[in-house]
């Protein structure tokens, strides 16, 4: 994504690029595969078993010997009668070796007795005397409705590597290779603080010239969805000494957002308040919009403690967009993902667009996805960076370079699903 930048500004791809210079990830630690669900492994699982431990049965049914099968191409309706010499459960191993006219009864799991040649399925089956059995069709192909051992797993195999996401199916690998334990990423902590002598908690009806805070909630979140442990901090008044006692206390975490105060404005006080607690200005406004006012800087104190801190603007649409470009993929590196840039895909656009101004835009639009067909997107009637109702509606961010363009429906853009 290359664009024309205004001077003193830096392209988007630049400023993701500082931002992952500074954030490494996190230190490792410890814990119960149940506590682990969410984080990203941080060593290598080996397998201590086979999986299969033995060659098994598929189906219930019996098993029958190698010198019994028919040739599949020659006998596909041959039937057969045979002696009945054991029966075999689940959890329980044959003792007798199968010999041509013999059967063993075995049902789905059990380990197959020495000399089986396939499993044949009990439908395909009827007992005539307790210890004898006929078999409609054994035209089957060796080792039917059998798995072998270590199909799975085997042993010194890896079964996860460092870098996975545990889900629910990770949890039940590492009980299956014996694992109770396991090494993570620590989830990184994020502090949300919002400034502005307007806002009003989302419990609260607005009066003159308030608005509700929507922006610590859509930031909370946002970051809880990105894998982080978050604190909310609440509103700081347009003051020096309320913004500085919240962000003393965000420092103290891997990330501190705030969303508000970025901008020239007489009371945009952060840049000031952050400088003065020792957080060191990396950038100042990058070349996008909605977004344009996005800072960031780092602060390490004594104890080598680092600390992530992105100015969001105050508008939702801007802080979203910023959050999802620079806040997100920090998380991620954090949390020590693989892969942390924003995913993109290409689609054609389902209508008309007129794209202006000199900076490139993220624009929400609807994403729909066809089988067979080229994925498509509709723009949607955003009203600007404070439109946060028309958001709401969209799936995805598209992305259009900087210029004046009339892009014609059928064209092909970036996406990025939300």
């Amino acid at each position: 994504m290359t664009s024309h930048r205004t001077p003193n500004m830096i392209t988007v791809d630049q400023a993701l690029q500082h931002v992952l210079s500074h954030a490494h990830p996190n230190a490792t630690r410890r814990v119960s595969v149940l506590e682990a669900v969410g984080a990203i492994l941080a060593e290598e699982v080996i397998s201590d078993i086979d999986s299969p431990p033995h060659d098994k049965a598929m189906m219930d049914g019996y098993a029958i010997s190698a010198d019994d099968l028919a040739d599949p191409s020659q006998r596909d309706d041959a039937s057969i009668e045979l002696e009945v010499i054991e029966e075999v459960t689940a959890g329980a191993v044959p003792t007798k070796k199968l010999a041509s006219g013999q059967a063993t009864r075995i049902m789905t799991g059990a380990p197959v007795p020495e000399g089986v040649g396939a499993v044949v399925m009990i439908e395909q089956t009827e007992q005539i005397q307790p210890s004898r059995v006929r078999i409609q069709n054994v035209a089957l192909p060796a080792g039917t409705n059998i798995m072998p051992r270590a199909t799975s797993l085997a042993v010194g195999q890896t079964v996860i590597a460092p870098g996975t996401p545990i889900r629910p199916i990770e949890v039940g690998v590492l009980s299956e290779v014996g694992r109770t334990e396991v090494e993570i990423f620590a989830p990184p902590t994020v502090a949300v603080m919002t400034s502005g002598n307007e806002l009003v908690t989302p419990d609260v009806k607005p009066g003159p010239g308030q608005i509700r805070n929507s922006n610590n909630p859509m930031l909370v979140a946002l970051a809880q969805r990105a894998g982080a442990t978050v604190t909310d901090l609440g509103i700081a008044r347009d003051e020096e000494t309320a913004i500085r006692a919240l962000v003393e206390e965000g420092l103290t975490h891997d990330v501190l957002i705030l969303s508000g105060g970025v901008s020239a404005g007489v009371l945009d006080l952060v840049p000031k308040v952050l400088q003065d607690a020792g957080v060191e200005q990396v950038f100042h406004k990058v070349h996008l919009k909605p977004g344009k006012p996005v800072w960031f800087g780092v602060r390490e104190n004594e104890s080598d403690q680092r600390t992530l801190v992105f100015g969001l603007p105050g508008n939702p649409v801007s802080s979203l967009v910023c959050f999802e470009l620079f806040v997100r993929a920090a998380i991620a590196k954090l949390r020590g993902q693989p892969n942390v840039t924003l995913p993109c895909v290409r689609a054609a656009l389902s209508q008309q667009h007129q794209q202006r101004g000199d900076r490139p835009v993220y624009f929400p639009g609807v994403f729909t996805e066809t089988p067979g067909e080229l994925p498509s997107v509709a723009p949607l009637p955003w009203q600007g960076s404070a439109d946060l109702t028309t958001l709401a509606k969209a799936n995805c961010l598209l992305y259009f370079p900087a210029g004046e363009k009339v892009y014609e429906a059928g064209e092909i853009v970036d996406v990025f699903p939300q």
